[in-house]
């Protein structure tokens, strides 16, 4: 199998890829680029400006920082608060941990999973709302939970919190 190696993005080149501005960058690489660990603020701040890490910010980065790709990439894979591909203007977490597992929290996503008509990990078409799978959010004696944006929903029911993902959509659909 022969490995195709992927061109460094030059910083003289269009800062618009695929619909994506990659010219929102500048600041927060001059802010980091002579900065020792630089590589998590760095990756931290590009996830904040597009909501996950494009492939394309990678190179820009390393073509002005000098961090090379393999590095970064090896960094945005190894901690979860990363992503690498779009998400849902809603991130559902669906609490999974020891509390929430005895009160059946499988049963909730699967149920999530079944009304929404996609898998843990994935989002929505309509790119409203992006399932979530956690080790823990904290909140056991609400088990089970679940944390969309900064709001909490516990002590759910599969019907419950089917409920709520409705009841977004009406809100969503009247703005």
């Amino acid at each position: 199998m022969r490995v195709q190696r992927i061109a460094q993005l030059e910083a003289s080149d269009n800062l618009i890829v695929e619909g994506i501005d990659l010219g929102l960058l500048s600041t927060l690489i001059e802010k980091y680029k002579h900065k020792k660990g630089n590589i998590i603020p760095l990756l931290q701040g590009t996830q904040d400006l597009y909501g996950f890490i494009p492939e394309d910010a990678f190179r820009l980065i390393s073509a002005e920082t000098g961090i090379s790709t393999s590095d970064m990439y090896g960094v945005a894979t190894f901690y979860s608060q990363f992503r690498l591909s779009p998400v849902g203007k809603h991130i559902i977490k669906i609490c999974h941990g020891t509390a929430c597992h005895v009160q059946d929290a499988s049963t909730i996503s699967e149920s999530l999973e079944e009304a929404l008509g996609i898998k843990d990990g994935e989002t929505t078409a309509d790119n409203l709302f992006t399932l979530e799978s956690v080790a823990c959010l904290g909140c056991c004696s609400l088990a089970p939970v679940m944390m969309i944006g900064g709001e909490t929903y516990g002590k759910l029911t599969s019907k419950s919190a089917v409920k709520v993902i409705k009841e977004i959509k009406i809100r969503e659909s009247q703005e």
